[in-house]
């Protein structure tokens, strides 16, 4: 971002009569310099839910099960079981993201829609931001978390970063469970969109205290850009990262306003030397911590109306799925919105699954008709 007038140091004479000794001056900064500590606390709480999810999934457990499945192909095999044992991979086919499945996933507090309006789950709007679907998710999201996260905290401190990071998560899995009403979704990609949306709102609402800011917004434009951009590829819930963004956009200007150059430079200023003084923040600055106010409080209170209300949003909006989602000759976007589901129907051991994605169909033997989990795996394999 624009490097802030006198960031780097400003002198000040010292008091007396108002003459400091040549050569002599103190140096202030501009704002506080915060130790981050609360980002790199939350890289590694992900890390760890990760490897517990890892441990609960059991993979080659279900793989057992579903080799006693008559039907099943050798393409349901866990991925690195022999080098790790109970925290390899699901198959590929189920997850290309190297990780757990979505039984798993749902059991260790994915978002899906049916358990926040109809269980009464809405605990999972929090928990979702702390999972991850593999390695490569993980990976991607840990990077970009560092990248942003650290310099944010280091400039307004844990308590700002912290609460931007948690609302925008939970914004963005709020326009998910509206806008993905058939999938589960997981990641901190809404959090991360939201520190995005908030660098951008800071930049705009401290637009006097910047140098170079012309140059700084249009970088910061363009990295925006780019990261919705992929969004648009299947398997990819651009809705959280959208409603993550607003969330972080508009709680910007509020939590991340600063006091304009002037105020701060006739604050820490010698009184021989004080100018007038000056408005803390600008008129500006202040009408848009109102009207984001507003829209934030009103926009979480509207889409949590909807979302209990039970209004299926994709069908009153015909063309919003093309925000997650644009099919090409390349990729086919049915399958990221469908979810996986399947229908059965079974005669003592004999299980009959279609997938409602794809009306795919195959018919297993089980050794245990009861064996939930073994069938959703079937399912999951079947619609991959």
């Amino acid at each position: 971002m624009g490097k802030r007038k006198g960031e780097d140091a400003l002198p000040l004479h010292r008091k007396g009569d108002g003459v400091a000794p040549r050569g002599r001056s103190v140096e202030f900064r501009l704002f506080k310099r915060w130790f981050p500590w609360l980002v790199p606390l939350f890289v590694v709480a992900d890390v760890v839910l990760f490897v517990l999810t890892m441990y609960v999934n059991n993979c080659p457990k279900n793989e057992s099960g579903l080799a006693k499945v008559e039907g099943v192909t050798s393409s349901s095999r866990c991925i690195l079981r022999s080098e790790l044992g109970r925290f390899s991979f699901q198959p590929i086919r189920q997850n290309p993201l190297l990780g757990p499945s979505s039984a798993t996933l749902l059991k260790m507090g994915a978002l899906a829609l049916s358990n926040v309006v109809s269980g009464g789950q809405s605990w999972r709007m929090f928990t979702c931001i702390w999972l991850h679907g593999g390695v490569v998710h993980i990976f991607a999201n840990m990077f970009s978390l560092i990248l942003i996260g650290i310099r944010l905290e280091q400039e307004f401190g844990f308590v700002k970063i912290g609460m931007l990071y948690v609302i925008s998560g939970i914004g963005g899995s709020l326009l998910s469970a509206l806008f993905m009403q058939d999938s589960i979704s997981v990641g901190a990609s809404g959090a991360l969109f939201g520190l995005l949306g908030s660098m951008l709102s800071e930049l705009l609402t401290n637009w006097t205290i910047y140098e170079n800011k012309l140059a700084a917004l249009f970088t910061l434009v363009i990295i925006i850009v780019i990261n919705l951009a992929v969004g648009i590829l299947p398997h990819v819930d651009n809705s959280a990262h959208i409603g993550g963004f607003i969330s972080g956009f508009l709680l910007g200007f509020i939590i991340l306003i600063r006091p304009q150059f002037g105020y701060i430079n006739n604050k820490n200023a010698p009184l021989v030397y004080q100018a007038p003084t000056k408005r803390k923040y600008k008129i500006y600055q202040l009408i848009l911590l109102i009207i984001a106010s507003i829209l934030l409080a009103l926009g979480f209170v509207v889409g949590l109306l909807v979302l209990f209300s039970g209004m299926n949003v994709s069908q009153k909006c015909s063309w919003c799925h093309y925000l997650s989602c644009i099919p090409t000759s390349k990729w086919s976007c049915s399958s990221s919105r469908s979810g996986t589901s399947c229908l059965s129907s079974q005669l003592g051991n004999q299980l009959n699954l279609t997938c409602e994605a794809t009306n795919k169909m195959h018919t297993y033997n089980l050794q245990s008709p009861n064996a939930t989990d073994t069938i959703y795996q079937l399912c999951v394999d079947l619609c991959s």
